[in-house]
């Protein structure tokens, strides 16, 4: 069973069309009118535009003419670059478009079964986080008989054309389209979460390991049915669709089609002098100014191999406007990469996408207030909302996309598109359940760009423990709905922090509501006990406070450990001390290293401190061998960490 479906203006496409059936009538659309008001928000197009039905544009419309992907696509007089590639990216992979155009042999024509034609076409868009189906009529603009908007170059093929038409329809208007990226549209058509890859900040054409690493993540995403494509930058706007010496357009955006790791048979490795080419296959949706380098039509490799060498390899080309690179040359050449995963099905059983829809608002009360600006507003920074999951694992990579709602609907009121967004990622303690109030020992682990587009995004490679996602509007005192997802392939279970402090409960009123709350981070611990020189000694911490306990991952074989874990208690009193203990992660028992005791008064030193181990026993017992470096801060009001 799919997600739930919402009806845009709560229209429903078969209520709809079996009305004008049983009447003997072409739909036409009262909530989306052809005058001027869905195509512009207060101007007017120069030259008298008619709308008009597919029918009195050709002889023989149709909604898709043969295979999707297989025809060129052009932006028309006033249509929108980033929509054509969009288009070419959404064709790529069926699992998408067949989503974005439902049921689409029920919605063809049928010349056969024009009585049961009546001029409406429903699509289905991501829209904030829930699939949203738009119907239309098929009315479209035109001036001198030539749409006005995207159209196919197969002149009687309607389906980008009637896409699009829903697209503005949702958004408001024609003209509500301008400002969209690529990504932003590609994420719309089919809910997959959008990555930016600067390729020149990666590196990727000097540092071997990376290219691979980065040959690996783009063939894991397409074949999981992602969609990507790049493109490469202009310096200033004369450049823009200049060709490069190898026949590639700056600023225009190629859509990868295939990708492969090939390994080569005994004759070629003789005629390439290696045993594997990395391939990337794409395609230029306008069907021309296709690349000229290596691996081209006309190049030295392409000649060497034979018509079977390449049906056999699967370097085959299916479309006009299709071309091979070489891992190597796509670095090179491309600057930006657009990378949307396919997140809607979960794997194996996990679910890699976690999202929730949160929102800014404004409170006289601080411990309410959910709009405190960025981190440049210190004071009101942590009032935003806080957001916590856990990375159970190191050195996953993990996305995290914020995008606000979308605010173009409102454009005519005079309000702006987009606020100025961004978010900040601390790592904090490992039994963190509250609110965060002051930021003393957290580490600050990442920060998003601050820019006023739709949606911003941070990727990094995290290393286990919990982490603490603050998203803001740059400017404090704002209200605005949000949409948070994270990405990884390890469950991560976002959730909210809503709470400032313990809940007052029957049960903690008989056990004695807390009154001091400690956070500690443990820095390292050095100079560990080894019984004999070649002993292997793996430590690890167990930090407590009475019942309560957080274990820190195991370090490997090391007698000067880095830990930098965290831990947050909410004490009933200073009298139950903090121990923090030494052990040593062995096959069948683990080995005690030594402990410290700590009272952790509201009134001790918050400096870095550094104690002796000691045997169990409090902090009289008689010392051991190594010592630990901590930080400590108690207070005695318990919204101050």
């Amino acid at each position: 069973m799919g997600p739930p479906l919402k009806f845009f203006k709560n229209q429903k496409y078969q209520e709809l069309k079996q009305e004008c059936i049983r009447d003997g009538r072409l739909f036409c659309d009262p909530t989306f009118l052809p005058e001027n008001d869905s195509l512009f928000y207060n101007r007017l197009l120069p030259g008298k535009v008619i709308w008009k039905r597919p029918q009195d544009i050709c002889d023989d419309p149709h909604l898709i003419v043969g295979n999707i992907s297989s025809h060129q696509l052009t932006q028309g007089r006033l249509g929108h670059k980033p929509m054509v590639s969009a288009f070419s990216c959404l064709a790529v992979q069926e699992c998408h478009w067949t989503k974005t155009i439902p049921n689409h042999k029920e919605q063809e024509w049928d010349p056969r079964k024009l009585d049961k034609y009546a001029g409406i076409f429903h699509f289905r868009f991501w829209h904030f986080g829930e699939w949203t189906e738009v119907v239309i009529d098929d009315l479209l603009p035109t001036i001198n008989g030539d749409l006005v908007f995207s159209f196919s170059t197969s002149m009687n093929e309607f389906w980008n054309a009637l896409l699009e038409k829903a697209y503005a329809k949702l958004l408001g208007c024609y003209e509500a389209l301008d400002g969209l990226t690529t990504s932003d549209i590609i994420v719309d058509f089919t809910g997959t979460l959008a990555e930016t890859v600067d390729m020149q900040k990666g590196r990727y054409t000097d540092l071997v390991e990376e290219k691979y690493k980065l040959f690996k993540e783009l063939y894991k995403t397409f074949t999981k049915g992602g969609l990507i494509c790049c493109s490469i930058e202009f310096p200033d706007h004369e450049e823009q669709e200049v060709e490069t010496d190898w026949g590639l357009l700056k600023g225009h955006t190629y859509t990868m089609t295939d990708i492969r790791k090939i390994r080569l048979g005994e004759r070629l490795v003789e005629v390439f002098s290696t045993e594997k080419l990395y391939m990337i296959r794409l395609r230029n949706p306008l069907g021309r100014q296709e690349w000229s380098g290596p691996w081209s039509e006309i190049s030295e490799e392409w000649q060497q191999l034979t018509a079977a060498d390449r049906k056999n390899l699967g370097i085959v080309m299916s479309d006009d406007g299709e071309f091979w690179m070489s891992l190597e040359d796509f670095c090179r050449n491309f600057h930006e990469l657009n990378v949307c995963r396919n997140v809607n099905n979960p794997l194996f059983g996990h679910k890699e996408l976690e999202s929730v829809v949160g929102c800014w608002t404004v409170n006289d009360d601080p411990l309410m207030n959910r709009s405190g600006g960025c981190y440049n507003n210190r004071d009101t920074f942590l009032q935003n909302p806080q957001y916590i999951f856990t990375v159970p694992e190191d050195e996953h990579k993990v996305i995290m996309s914020l995008q606000q709602k979308d605010l173009r609907t409102y454009r005519r009121m005079g309000r702006p598109d987009n606020y100025i967004i961004g978010f900040e990622l601390f790592k904090v303690e490992l039994n963190r359940k509250f609110r965060l109030h002051h930021l003393y020992i957290q580490e600050r682990a990442g920060t998003s760009t601050y820019i006023d587009t739709r949606t911003v995004f941070l990727s990094k490679y995290l290393k286990k423990g919990n982490y603490v996602l603050v998203p803001t509007m740059f400017q404090h005192g704002r209200t605005s709905e949000f949409l948070l997802r994270i990405f990884c392939e390890v469950p991560v279970q976002l959730r909210e922090l809503t709470m400032d402090m313990p809940k007052m409960s029957c049960w903690n009123l008989a056990r004695g509501y807390p009154k001091v709350v400690t956070q500690i981070t443990v820095h390292s611990a050095e100079g560990l006990e080894k019984k004999y020189a070649n002993e292997t000694v793996n430590p690890y911490l167990i930090i407590k406070c009475g019942k309560e306990e957080v274990r820190s991952p195991v370090q490997k074989n090391t007698v000067h450990a880095i830990f930098d874990t965290q831990a947050i208690f909410y004490r009933r009193t200073t009298d139950i001390p903090i121990i923090v203990q030494v052990w040593n992660k062995r096959k069948f028992c683990d080995q005690f290293l030594g402990q410290v005791t700590l009272d952790a008064d509201p009134s001790d030193c918050r400096e870095l401190k550094s104690l002796y181990l000691r045997k169990k026993g409090g902090p009289t017992a008689k010392v051991k061998q190594g010592h630990i470096s901590f930080k400590v801060i108690s207070s005695d009001d318990l919204t101050e960490l």
